[in-house]
């Protein structure tokens, strides 16, 4: 049993060797197979010529000699070498050049007081003079906002680069300032305009210039030079920051402030809303053929203008939202500050700042003109003949609130013959309206769809079509007055002109709201007593109530709504002098004769009785 169980066992051991072995030998003769086929088939290490080494050639970049092609002879070897590579000059260092603290000077003019900063060569305050905002007590306007350039670390005047961390170091670089047109070796903390700053700087690759020159306008010239390495680069003057009255409360600051740009002289205005969905990758491309750029508000705008000797459409602009938080109902939220850049492919960049009022006559005079920017919207065919009406009369009246009152006396007097009219068709309405009354009540039963209904329209314009009535004929001059309110509404609410214009007592903004709601509750009083004396022309109880009721909803609109106190000093004006109007058509109007069907009803009925 032990012997047959151990012969088991070799077997086993001899049947687990026999791969093993059949593994040997195969790995034995894969090796003298690979051997074999070095020897005899594998390929042969490259040779040195021992004759003429010289024709070998310069040497690779690896260090070996380089051989003649094949069939080629040794002696013409040097004749088709490849040309030497010259290695390329370094470029030449540029010296870097910075300050060593940061200072600030100031530009002024009559119109204007400019602070600037080295450290950036940037703006940090712009003060229009002649221009107050909405603060209490008012201030002399700043179109800077220093708190959201803080916050972004951005400013007017910094440049926009397409590396962010060039850009970067040049708006945080300490420029060197040197006067421009003066002699003085210290450039002065303060500069009377016509004078003007330029600021260098360097660090070491990036060489930056900026020359500002100012006069006794609100244009200012400014010329910017952006080389790295001595090479040229493209760098786009900002507007950072944000612009505009920040102490307006209605409406939102943010958003009545837009970037504008004008292509083939056309005008194009993005508000901050419609940039979001532009540029949804952070600050845009550069997009070219634009006649010139800017941002603004409702009043003010900073647009940047070609040399004077340039052809139209050679700017390029950059426009994007930045974002800042503020408070909202005691919770942090983000508002968008709209920003713009703007650039040529020229070198270096020269362009005219100009950074004031939108008045209309000042931006006319411009090159090229920029009275588009006084943008009436909607209703600029209405609004725009009003504005200059007014205009024209405040030549003659200094003050902005008598001039619209004139205006309103004038136009209602030129409306005049429409009212009288207006007042005979309503006399006949009147004298009908129990006749009309009778046919409605008649068709009462049946629902507005019901094709009797359209019997009873044809029924009333018959009698409309006997007694000459013109049913639409008494609300002309009503209907007048709306366009104009709205053209109105726009033209206060949109030039520079009534911006701040009193008026007398408390009304000391005819562009903003009145304070107290004086005239508007004055307005609904006034309506009031013009409808109690115009004749109803509908008898019916709940039409006569909404015509009675409708007065107080347009003085509650102006207590609800921030409409301009402009607006209201028409409205009551207009009502005011209606009442007189009207209290004349009624003793001089005679009342319209007895329609003759409901005389004859009325004899028959007499010699009955």
């Amino acid at each position: 049993m032990r012997a047959s169980r151990s012969s088991f066992v070799s077997e086993q051991e001899k049947g687990a060797s026999r791969p093993e072995l059949r593994i040997l030998f195969a790995s034995l003769l894969s090796m003298a197979v690979i051997l074999i086929w070095a020897k005899f088939f594998g390929p042969k290490p490259p040779t040195t010529p021992k004759e003429q080494p010289s024709a070998a050639g310069p040497a690779t970049p690896g260090g070996s000699a380089q051989a003649p092609p094949a069939g080629q002879p040794a002696n013409n070897v040097e004749q088709q070498k490849p040309p030497e590579a010259k290695p390329q000059p370094a470029p030449p260092p540029v010296a870097a050049k910075s300050d060593k603290s940061e200072r600030t000077f100031v530009v002024e003019n009559s119109l204007y007081r400019v602070e600037f900063s080295n450290r950036g060569g940037v703006v940090k305050s712009w003060l229009l003079k002649q221009y107050k905002d909405d603060a209490k007590p008012p201030r002399t306007l700043d179109v800077v906002h220093p708190d959201v350039c803080k916050y972004l670390n951005a400013w007017p005047f910094g440049l926009v680069l397409d590396d962010p961390q060039l850009q970067k170091e040049a708006n945080s670089g300490l420029y060197v300032a040197s006067s421009v047109g003066s002699s003085q070796a210290t450039v002065p903390e303060t500069i009377a305009a016509p004078g003007g700053l330029e600021f260098t700087w360097s660090n070491g690759h990036l060489e930056i210039t900026k020359r500002f020159e100012f006069d006794h306008s609100y244009v200012v010239r400014v010329q910017v030079s952006a080389k790295l390495d001595g090479q040229p680069v493209t760098a786009g003057l900002g507007w950072l920051g944000g612009f505009g009255d920040l102490t307006v409360t209605n409406p939102v600051p943010v958003e009545t402030v837009r970037i504008v740009y004008s292509e083939k002289n056309k005008l194009e205005q993005l508000p901050h809303k419609k940039l979001d969905s532009i540029d949804k990758w952070g600050q845009g491309v550069w997009q070219s053929g634009k006649d010139w750029t800017g941002i603004e508000d409702t009043y003010f705008a900073a647009v940047f203008l070609p040399p004077n000797d340039a052809a139209p459409g050679t700017f390029e602009t950059r426009y994007w939202n930045a974002w800042h938080p503020i408070q909202v109902d005691g919770k942090e939220a983000p508002e968008a500050v709209p920003e713009i850049a703007t650039a040529s492919q020229a070198h270096p960049l020269e362009l005219r700042v100009f950074v004031g009022p939108k008045d209309y006559d000042q931006l006319k005079r411009m090159s090229p003109p920029l009275q588009s920017l006084v943008n009436f919207g909607w209703w600029e065919v209405i609004a725009a003949p009003l504005f200059y009406g007014l205009k024209w009369l405040h030549n003659y009246i200094s003050n902005w609130g008598w001039a619209i009152v004139v205006f309103t006396l004038v136009l209602n007097t030129l409306l005049f013959p429409l009212r009288i009219s207006s007042y005979k068709s309503m006399l006949k309405m009147q004298r009908v309206a129990p006749e009309v009354k009778s046919i409605q009540d008649r068709y009462k039963k049946y629902k507005m769809n019901d094709p009797r209904k359209q019997d009873m329209q044809k029924e009333v314009m018959a009698v409309y079509s006997r007694e000459g009535i013109n049913p639409i004929g008494g609300c002309v001059p009503q209907l007048l007055q709306f366009p104009i309110w709205l053209g109105l509404y726009r033209a206060l609410q949109g030039t520079i002109e009534l911006r701040h214009a009193p008026w007398f007592g408390w009304i000391r903004d005819l562009s903003a709201k009145d304070p107290y709601y004086i005239l508007p509750v004055l307005m609904g009083l006034s309506m009031y007593f013009a409808t109690k004396m115009t004749p109803m022309t509908t008898t019916d109880p709940q039409q006569q109530m909404m015509m009675k009721v409708m007065p107080i909803g347009m003085a509650a609109m102006f207590v609800v709504i921030p409409y301009p106190s402009g607006l209201a000093v028409y409205i009551l004006t207009s009502s005011l002098f209606g009442i007189v109007q009207q209290w004349y058509l009624n003793r001089t109007q005679p009342s319209p004769a007895v329609p003759a069907k409901e005389s004859a009803g009325k004899t028959s009925r007499g010699k009955k009785s």
